[in-house]
């Protein structure tokens, strides 16, 4: 039986590069190597045809300790709410005000590089706050 050492994750979007440098942000990533035998992404897009050019994009942990994300594009938009959303953890270990401070500071931060804010959802006894966003496709994803 073998087990699984590292998994990737996937987004569908309409724009790989835009969404994968937004990522980037979010995250502290940095853009992958372009695929195997390619000096950059660039000389990547030019050996696809025309209309696969700028169809895919990766960024990755600078570390290596988190999963690599990819951006496929998909000829269809966004129509329902994802069934598999991140969450972005940046106020793990706090609770209340010191909390909702860290969860607001981040959203404002993440709203100036283009995500939406969606909603607020404070702390009901079982869950602490954690504040509902999307990003610039409307992919939606929680600070948490």
């Amino acid at each position: 039986m073998s087990s699984i050492k590292q998994f990737q994750v996937t987004f569908d979007c309409a724009e790989p590069e835009r969404v994968a440098r937004f990522w980037c942000e979010v995250l502290g990533y940095v853009v992958a190597p372009p695929p195997e035998g390619f000096a950059t992404w660039g000389e990547f897009d030019r050996s696809l045809p025309p209309e696969r050019q700028g169809s895919a994009f990766a960024c990755m942990d600078p570390a290596g300790l988190n999963p690599r994300m990819y951006f496929q594009r998909v000829p269809e938009g966004k129509v329902v709410k994802n069934r598999l959303h991140l969450d972005v953890r940046v106020a793990a270990g706090l609770v209340g005000e010191e909390r909702l401070a860290a969860l607001e500071a981040e959203c404002a931060r993440l709203v100036a590089l283009g995500a939406v804010r969606v909603r607020l959802l404070p702390a009901d006894g079982d869950d602490e706050s954690c504040i509902v966003m999307q990003d610039i496709e409307g992919n939606e994803f929680c600070l948490d």
